[in-house]
This record gives C-alpha cells, structure tokens and sequence, in this order.
C-alpha cells in the first residue's frame, strides 16, 4: 500500500502531530525527481508527501499543450504503479493553487478522484491546496468552505493557506512585510468557517514569517512559535485543545532550531523545493563543467555517448537529490518512523 489510502493518510498526520514529527512533502516535476523523493524515503524509512504545482503539473503535461490536469494525473498514475517497489507508504498532494487557476487545476482533479470514489475506488490524490493568500480572507474562506465540501465527499484533505507566504512561487508574489504573520483573529475567523473537523479535515499553512525560494540568513524572520499562540487562541473559544494540523511553508534554507520549534508546535507538513531542485541540478552542471568535451561535439569531434546520455547524468541527480530528501527526514524527525 505504498499510496496512502484516505485512511492511511488520516493515521500519518495523526501520528505525526502525536509524535511531533513532520513529513516532507517534496515537490516533483518529472518521473526522474519522483523516483528521487521516493528513493530518499526509502532510504530514510520515512513515509512522505509528493506534492505537484500548477507550474509543476504544466511542465508535466508537455510544453506543447501544458495542460496541467493532464500533467497531474499522468505523474499521479506513474505514481500509483511506481511506488508499489518502495517500503514506505506516500500520499500525493497538489500544491500552491490560486484563484484563477482552480477550474484548470484543483477543481477538475477534485471531480476525478469524485468519480473514483464512486466506483469504489480511492482518490487519485490525498490532498490539494487552495491557496487564497491573495484574496481577501472572507472570500479566502468563502471558496474554502466550497472546495472542502466537494473534498469531503471525494475522501481528500484540503489544505489552506490563509494568510501570505512571501517570496514567488508559480507566478504568486508576495512582499516581505509585516503582513506575513497570521493573527489569533485570522485563525478563529478560519474555525469558524471550515469547522474543526466536523466539516471535513484541512491542513492550515499558517504565515509566521515564511518566504518561497532562496533567501540570506537575516533577510527573514520566522516566528515559528506564534503557531502556539494561533492553537491556543482557537482553544480557548472552542475547547479542543491543538486544533490545527499546521503546514510549514518556504522553509528551504531554515535553521534547525527554527524546525523543531515548528513541529513542537503543530507542524505536521514542510513543504520542500528550493533546496531539492538545487540537489537535482547541482551534479548535473558539475557533470557538464567536466565533461564538456564529452556532452559537446567540440571543434568537429563527436562526443562521448556515455557522458552526455542522460541516464549518466541522470543518476547523479537521483541520487543527490535523494540524499537530500533523507536530510529533510531528518530535520523533521520523521526518519525511521514509517508504517510497517
């Protein structure tokens, strides 16, 4: 059962959450990047989330059409068959999905796993993103309130994201301000809306400071612990203690100290991309630098087959990558924690 079934996946983030552990959900775009991420769970014996972007998904779906149902569901299938070699268990997750690109993305994909469901089978993915930080917060949850409800039904966990994260990531911008802290008042409106779980479960990604993509220590300052006061605020008025599954985004290039603050706190989630994609390129160019005259049919010559045959590469990248997944398993102390 290396795809979480709607069960499955339910025990992973409770298990986290009582463990205080979280799992890394790795952003892939190509079979080469999904094979890494599997790989370094494996490796790690940590069960983990595989997480498509619309941009992610677009790439996937070809450059011809870029249709990134399409490239979601393509990538979703090769998953269902491919990590059947694996002794982890996975659950696939969209990521990042604004407003304008719903009907495109996460509502379509959210009809299919519908339709499975029906059928008697389980949802293609175990979770997809709305990502309203750019709206207003009434309509944020408006659409919310929508997307669980049909999420419920299909046996899928929604995540929201409630407030901005700064940074770009698939063409969502935001500054770096003070707007990138969630309030108490911010966080009880959101209970308010989507329940506590009686309307269906969600994951919150909560802003405590966080930015997408590559960052200089000092550039950023995270607040990991104001998730204990978000949970403590939301307590109070409804009476159920940590009532929030929290996600930690933009969290490439955080401090250790700032992670475990994070999972003491209800973290259950970290998205990871930046820091991946570099381990996947990073002995890609320095197999190019070194191999030029090899991948390069230079001053007439022919080149080497063996050096600039993407399998030679390729693995490289696998393997650095994975290492890198293992690293995340690590930090987030979900290595060695996997479901037997």
């Amino acid at each position: 059962m290396p795809i979480a079934t709607p069960e499955v996946y339910n025990e992973m983030l409770d298990r986290a959450k009582a463990g205080k552990f979280a799992y890394p959900a790795i952003n892939v775009t190509s079979s080469q990047t999904l094979n890494a991420a599997l790989r370094g769970f494996a490796e790690a014996e940590s069960d983990g989330i595989i997480q498509i972007s619309t941009g992610g998904a677009e790439f996937l779906g070809g450059q011809y059409s870029k249709d990134m149902v399409t490239g979601a569901v393509a990538l979703a299938e090769y998953a269902h068959i491919i990590a059947e070699k694996y002794p982890v268990t996975v659950a696939l997750h969209t990521d990042h999905c604004p407003k304008d690109k719903l009907d495109g993305y996460v509502r379509p994909l959210l009809e299919i796993s519908q339709e499975r469901v029906k059928a008697g089978q389980n949802p293609l993915f175990q979770s997809h993103m709305w990502d309203g930080s750019a709206e207003t917060l009434a309509d944020n949850l408006a659409i919310a309130q929508e997307l669980l409800d049909k999420a419920r039904a299909a046996q899928i966990i929604l995540e929201v994201e409630i407030t901005p994260t700064g940074g770009e990531e698939d063409g969502v911008t935001h500054e770096i301000n003070d707007s990138l802290y969630t309030t108490v008042e911010d966080a009880i409106r959101t209970a308010e809306a989507l329940g506590l779980g009686e309307k269906g479960r969600y994951l919150l990604a909560a802003s405590f400071g966080n930015v997408h993509g590559v960052y200089k220590p000092g550039n950023v300052v995270l607040r990991p612990e104001l998730l204990k006061e978000l949970n403590e605020g939301v307590a109070a008025k409804y009476g159920k203690p940590s009532p929030f599954d929290f996600v930690f985004h933009g969290g490439s290039g955080s401090s250790e100290e700032e992670i475990a603050t994070a999972l003491e706190n209800g973290v259950v989630k970290m998205n990871i991309d930046t820091d991946t994609q570099y381990a996947f390129t990073r002995p890609v160019a320095d197999h190019m630098f070194k191999h030029y005259d090899g991948v390069l049919k230079v001053d007439g010559e022919v080149g080497s087959k063996s050096t600039y045959d993407p399998r030679t590469w390729g693995k490289l990248a696998e393997a650095s990558m994975a290492k890198r997944v293992v690293e995340a398993t690590q930090h987030l102390r979900s290595a060695g924690t996997r479901i037997k």
